[in-house]
């Protein structure tokens, strides 16, 4: 009896540990999911709900560079550990959320307030979502019908809808970026892949400046500027380690691998 509960135990062990070697497939989210973060530091310690953050609402309208430097979000969901306090001194969300600033002729409203009335209760929901809002994937959906298409992630072909004028994202934030000349972007370079078959990567500095400008991603992600310098792998990037950061979180998915490796055999 002891033998076959041996077995039946080495068996059930080993079983385990193929299954955590061999890794589980992850749900692909749905396009109007697809880059949400959720920040919760410190809002069910007082009682309310997490914010559930869409990055497509924003990324229409400002650039990466000027919320994730100039303003000053981490990269890293959860890090930078906003609280009310600080959007009401006008840090982060409260940098534009300060029912202050007009864009696109409207002022947009304020993301706290030490007053708190039950007629705000709609306001604080709008980023402290108890539930999912049907009405933000409708809006998704109607914003994303007039923009060109994309296989993966949230189905929208960002790149293509900044070349072509559809969206014209903001990179400058008065009292809060700093005027400076452009820096010239490098040409495009090959990174040689190591699979046989598989094409070379083109990476265009151009098409990521755009974005992220130079500083978003050298030094914190990319130490080195020079080409070589920085040694990685695809294990960290599917880590989410140097291209990883951006690509499989908000940018394109890595495995939409003919969007990176383009170079023609």
């Amino acid at each position: 009896m002891k033998k076959l509960l041996f077995i039946i135990l080495l068996i059930v062990s080993l079983a385990g540990l193929c299954f955590a070697q061999g890794g589980v497939k992850k749900k692909r989210p749905k396009p109007h999911e697809y880059g949400k973060v959720t920040l919760n530091n410190y809002a069910t310690k007082v009682g309310i709900a997490p914010v559930e953050f869409d990055h497509w609402t924003h990324r229409g309208k400002f650039t990466c560079r000027l919320c994730h430097v100039d303003i000053g979000f981490s990269m890293k969901t959860g890090e930078t550990q906003i609280k009310a306090a600080d959007n009401m001194r006008g840090y982060f969300c409260g940098t534009c959320h300060n029912d202050k600033m007009s864009f696109e002729g409207r002022r947009v409203f304020a993301a706290c307030s030490k007053e708190f009335t039950k007629g705000d209760v709609k306001r604080c929901e709008r980023c402290h979502a108890a539930a999912p809002n049907p009405t933000k994937e409708t809006d998704f959906y109607k914003f994303a019908e007039r923009l060109p298409k994309e296989r993966f992630g949230n189905g929208i072909d960002w790149e293509k809808a900044e070349e072509t004028g559809l969206i014209k994202p903001v990179d400058f934030l008065e009292g809060v970026s700093i005027k400076r000349a452009p820096m010239a972007a490098q040409k495009d370079f090959y990174i040689g892949s190591k699979i046989e078959g598989m094409p070379d990567i083109i990476f265009s500095h151009k098409k990521h400046t755009v974005w992220n400008g130079c500083e978003l991603c050298h030094p914190e992600i990319f130490v080195g500027v020079k080409k070589g310098a920085t040694k990685y792998s695809m294990i960290e990037l599917f880590d989410r380690k140097y291209c990883g950061v951006c690509h499989d979180t908000v940018a394109f998915p890595q495995i939409d691998c003919q969007r990176c490796h383009t170079k023609p055999l």
